[in-house]
């Protein structure tokens, strides 16, 4: 399961509106894939549909779809947002990563 912190929420709902996407009927999907300075990092999309291995899940009224692959190291994850002088936009709160970088975008297990 991924949840997603009401700040996350808040700013995943804008940016959908944003593109044209809606909140309650289409998906925030999230992904890992190799690459970063240690080794994987988080990818961050909006999508219209579900794939067929698609883990589906549903926080805070933000439904999420992972890829089979991805849900491994995604279990237990909370996306949250940080805003203001010092934000970093999204943020993944990965309980699975032994290890992050300094900017917290990519992980490693």
């Amino acid at each position: 399961m991924i949840k997603v912190s009401d700040t996350a929420k808040n700013k995943l709902s804008q940016l959908m509106a944003e593109d044209g996407y809606d909140v309650q009927s289409h998906y925030v999907r999230v992904g890992v894939k190799s690459g970063g300075c240690s080794g994987l990092s988080y990818d961050l999309n909006f999508d219209k549909e579900q794939k067929e291995n698609d883990k589906i899940f549903e926080d805070n009224d933000v439904r999420i779809v992972v890829d089979k692959k991805s849900f491994l190291y995604l279990v237990g994850t909370t996306l949250e947002y940080s805003g203001g002088l010092n934000g970093k936009g999204f943020v993944f709160n990965n309980p699975n990563a032994q290890r992050t970088c300094g900017c917290g975008e990519s992980f490693s297990l």
